[in-house]
């Protein structure tokens, strides 16, 4: 008994593993039940008894690559009371993790369209939760439409790709581009300003 339960637990790794192989490789547009049982070595029907719909799938994979990594951690940031110094430590533990699982991350996020409604409100969620603990720390004054925008844009995975890897600028440079402009964007709108925009 103890010897099946650890053969259909191992099948069953092999499936995820190969799953996250052709994640990686192919991407989640050019991946198929048939493409992962060949992969993993076992029927289609095999990896639709161990996972009954895409969305198990998925989340099992998601699960499996999250766990190879080094997470950020909101919590730690969210520990910060200074709101330069929180942006700071939040962007960096980001961008570090974008640089570490860009070729995954870049396949995910570049065929969004093709992964499961369920793991798309997942990371929108979690997208939500770096902006929502990062502008936590402004004053509520500062938080108008534009900071959340800015926040929003500076926690991006495709803006840490276009700062750091089409136009080539380290992790740190790109910390400190999205800090200047988000601490730009919280300050009051300067008088000649809004008189202008008024007109």
């Amino acid at each position: 008994m103890a010897k099946r339960a650890e053969h259909v637990e191992e099948t069953r790794r092999r499936i995820i593993e190969a799953t996250v192989t052709m994640h990686e490789t192919v991407g989640p547009a050019s991946t198929t039940i048939a493409g992962i049982a060949e992969t993993a070595g076992v029927t289609r029907l095999t990896v639709y008894r161990h996972f009954p719909d895409e969305e198990a799938l998925y989340a099992a994979c998601s699960a499996h690559w999250l766990a190879g990594q080094v997470a950020p951690d909101p919590e730690a940031w969210g520990r910060i009371t200074d709101p330069e110094d929180r942006l700071r430590a939040g962007l960096s533990d980001l961008y570090r993790h974008y640089r570490d699982g860009e070729v995954m991350l870049t396949r995910i996020h570049g065929e969004i369209d093709h992964v499961p409604e369920g793991i798309r409100q997942m990371l929108r969620a979690t997208e939500s939760g770096y902006v929502a603990v990062l502008l936590s720390a402004f004053p509520p004054t500062a938080r108008r439409r534009r900071l959340r925008a800015v926040v929003g844009h500076a926690v991006s995975f495709w803006t840490w790709r276009s700062l750091c890897r089409v136009r080539e600028l380290a992790n740190k440079d790109a910390v400190d581009l999205m800090t200047a402009l988000t601490l730009l964007a919280s300050r009051v709108t300067p008088t000649r300003h809004r008189q202008s925009s008024a007109r």
